[in-house]
């Protein structure tokens, strides 16, 4: 067995012991152009060349992550299988990103830290939770992860995805034509989309002035789901009363841009699930354990929908 990983801005040392170790006597290295063709190949955002070289004796690619934007760009064979990475460690992390951000909005601890740090003791507001509906847009594994994580909390949560899709302890939305109902219905709006046609700009000023006044965006999708003038302008009129943001259009974010310095605005470098290479080398190799066997294997990629 041969397998490539063509990760160029990956550490491929964790990826390359990992695998060895899972898979004694494979023959694994790092893709360059003109390789001799492997069975199975590990991927983030590849280029042409890799799937012009490769694809044809593929048995199976795998991206290294559980969004799958970088490869929608490019050509690849409706015959080779693509799958994506489910959960394999990012799901905890992310409903725990997003826990954490809802409740220092929620509990005003944002305050509290400016406060004590000019030695100031007041209580801040004693808020409703009632008053604070939490939409998450995006319902797949770890969107499903992050809702149920936040009904723990006993907030109202709404759920929105492309279909409908039932959850208890959340009141779920389906489709575009339930988009507005789901938007007047949340304060505290959560993002993790998968981006493609038709979720690129969803976070714009159309949108986000349907959300209840006060609203905070928290944006963990990709920073393609945001329109970041429109985002912007709701803050500073106030209809938004401010953002945490961990997903950019350009990574890393450009030094010049208005993000940086905005003070409604909470900035972390891409963080809010890491890929886990163990947990995510012990997926892949099941998987391809059960292609060997016959069986099927979930996780599949289908381009044209671009999840």
């Amino acid at each position: 067995m041969k397998v490539l990983f063509c990760c160029d801005d990956t550490r491929p040392e964790p990826w390359l012991k990992g695998l060895h170790d899972a898979l004694p006597g494979a023959d694994i290295s790092i893709w360059e152009p003109g390789a001799a063709q492997a069975d199975y190949a590990l991927v983030w955002a590849p280029p042409q060349q890799f799937i012009d070289e490769q694809a044809a004796g593929l048995k199976a690619m795998f991206n290294i992550g559980a969004g799958v934007d970088a490869l929608l760009p490019l050509t690849i064979p409706a015959v080779l299988p693509v799958y994506r990475l489910e959960d394999a460690g990012m799901a905890v992390q992310m409903a725990e990103y997003v826990t954490q951000a809802v409740i220092r909005f929620f509990r005003g601890l944002d305050q509290y830290e400016a406060d004590m740090a000019q030695g100031v003791w007041q209580h801040q507001r004693n808020p409703k939770r009632v008053d604070y509906p939490v939409g998450v847009m995006g319902l797949g594994k770890m969107g499903e992860r992050v809702a149920k994580a936040l009904t723990v909390f006993d907030y109202p949560v709404n759920g929105w995805s492309r279909s409908l899709r039932e959850m208890e302890g959340v009141k779920c939305f389906g489709g575009m034509d339930q988009l507005a109902a789901f938007l007047s219905e949340t304060r505290i709006l959560v993002n993790l989309l998968p981006l493609h046609s038709e979720t690129e700009n969803i976070i714009n000023a159309h949108t986000l002035s349907q959300l209840r006044p006060g609203a905070y965006v928290i944006n963990v999708g990709r920073g393609g789901h945001v329109v970041d003038a429109d985002l912007m302008a709701q803050l500073d009129a106030g209809h938004v009363s401010g953002a945490m943001l961990d997903v950019f259009r350009e990574e890393p974010l450009p030094d010049n841009h208005p993000f940086w310095n905005h003070p409604k605005i909470i900035l972390t470098p891409h963080t809010s699930a890491r890929t886990l290479a163990a947990d995510s080398i012990a997926q892949i190799v099941g998987k391809v354990a059960a292609m060997s066997r016959g069986e099927a294997v979930t996780g599949r990629v289908d381009l044209r929908k671009g999840y």
